[in-house]
């Protein structure tokens, strides 16, 4: 007797949402199967997403091979942006890690331009991440907001402590949000709630944080997977959102990473696929290899 596997189909789906506006439009989401059922279960119309990290300075503590890629435009935001761009990605993501006070602490205004010139300078959609301080995220997402108005950029990541402030600006700008949780799948319910009560739920992705390969990647995986399974199985409005991994970080601190060029894009490779698996919709990168790695294996067809 010929085996035939058993079909699921489900009711719930997660939201689509879309990053950029005009020629520079991303969608991202909009599945009601889950990550790679690609059997008839059902239909995810947008493939994973990948984007490459972009610092606003130059970057300290990177691996050699990590700087290598970008050593003729590292100290230049835009022509680095413009560079990822080439090197064929569906985002760019621009860290303003200047920003932070126990570094650099420059400017909300400063940093606002320059977003401004790179989100112009681009033909894709632009992530725009903080510095990771509550304080001054706020602030300077928030000028982003104003100044970038209506480049609907993928800001973030917001959490309970700045989301009200964040949230109002982007609302009032056109732009779209990373809710950043602390790998806790309550938790993220509960800022999701929040955050929906101040800002469309359609225009909100999800980061439950990103362990890299070795690190903690199985809490990580898990975390993810539910998100997914809650609400594409259960229907749980709270997580039908896209969900976002930022893995580069993550990797390149690990000593594994650091110790030769070919292991650390296979850490970092690994790291990604694995949270493709898990339910991730847009993954951030950090060498332009892992990006060519990770795109001929989810290649379909």
């Amino acid at each position: 007797m010929e085996y035939k596997a058993p079909v699921e189909s489900y009711t719930g789906k997660v939201r689509e949402v879309t990053i950029g506006q005009g020629a520079k439009a991303l969608k991202i989401g909009g599945e009601n199967a889950l990550p790679f059922h690609f059997f008839d279960e059902g239909s995810a119309p947008n493939p994973p997403r990948f984007a490459l990290q972009v610092f606003d300075s130059k970057p300290e503590g990177w691996a050699k091979w990590a700087l290598e890629p970008f050593q003729d435009v590292i100290d230049d935001p835009v022509k680095w942006a413009k560079k990822c761009v080439g090197y064929g990605v569906d985002a760019v993501c621009l860290v303003l890690e200047s920003t932070d006070p126990a570094g650099s602490n420059a400017p909300a205004d400063a940093a606002a331009q320059l977003t401004k010139k790179v989100a112009e300078a681009i033909t894709v959609p632009l992530i725009v991440c903080g510095a990771g301080d509550d304080k001054k995220d706020a602030q300077v997402l928030s000028k982003v907001a104003e100044v970038c108005k209506g480049e609907n950029l993928l800001l973030g990541p917001v959490v309970k402590e700045n989301y009200e402030v964040i949230a109002k600006a982007a609302a009032e700008n056109g732009h779209s949000l990373i809710a950043q949780s602390p790998l806790d799948i309550n938790l993220m319910k509960e800022l999701n709630i929040k955050l929906s009560k101040v800002f469309p739920a359609d225009r909100i992705v999800i980061d439950p944080l990103s362990s890299a390969l070795g690190y903690g990647m199985e809490y990580t995986f898990t975390i993810m997977e539910r998100t997914k399974l809650t609400g594409v199985v259960f229907k749980d409005a709270q997580t039908q959102m896209p969900i976002i991994a930022d893995v580069a970080a993550e990797c390149w601190k690990t000593k594994e990473a650091k110790t030769t060029k070919e292991q650390g894009i296979l850490w970092e490779g690994m790291t990604a696929l694995s949270l493709l698996l898990a339910g991730a919709n847009l993954v951030i990168l950090r060498h332009p290899e892992t990006l060519k790695l990770v795109r001929e294996i989810t290649k379909q067809g």
